[in-house]
């Protein structure tokens, strides 16, 4: 089954044949890579396309710049994203300035990062989790 895939740099959505390896498709309108080993921070536009288009799970990790367990877990995010990625798109939502997006998320304390596919939430954590701990829990709901 073909794939659908929201670029992280323009927000176009691509399509990614089957059987075509989508660590190496890039983007048909900006012709970034799709996926580079790094979250894409996201607004709330972006956001909501990621989630209602991309067809492989989507991990947000809702942070703020003046939260130190956020700061702190960071690395390990990135980490986690040269591990997960292509298999899951892991996006960063900025909870100050996307205060309605994190209002309609019901974000109680950050970090807080939620696992969806298929437009809706499987999965929620918060607190700081090592790279390891964020692949193991992503991998434990999404085999």
């Amino acid at each position: 089954m073909d794939m659908h895939i929201v670029c992280g740099k323009c927000a176009a959505t691509n399509r990614v044949p089957a059987g075509r390896p989508a660590a190496t498709a890039k983007c048909g309108k900006c012709r970034q890579v799709l996926f580079a080993g790094h979250s894409a921070e996201v607004d709330g536009q972006t956001f909501d396309r990621h989630i209602g288009h991309d067809t492989i799970p989507v991990l947000v990790d809702v942070w703020a710049p003046w939260c130190g367990p956020c700061r702190a877990m960071a690395p390990a995010y990135e980490a986690a994203a040269r591990e997960l990625e292509p298999d899951v798109r892991l996006l960063k939502l900025n909870s100050d300035v996307e205060q309605s997006v994190a209002t309609r998320l019901r974000i109680n304390s950050i970090p807080t990062m939620i696992l969806f596919q298929g437009g809706r939430e499987i999965g929620r954590q918060s607190g700081a989790m090592s790279a390891n701990q964020i692949v193991q829990w992503v991998r434990q709901l999404v085999p």
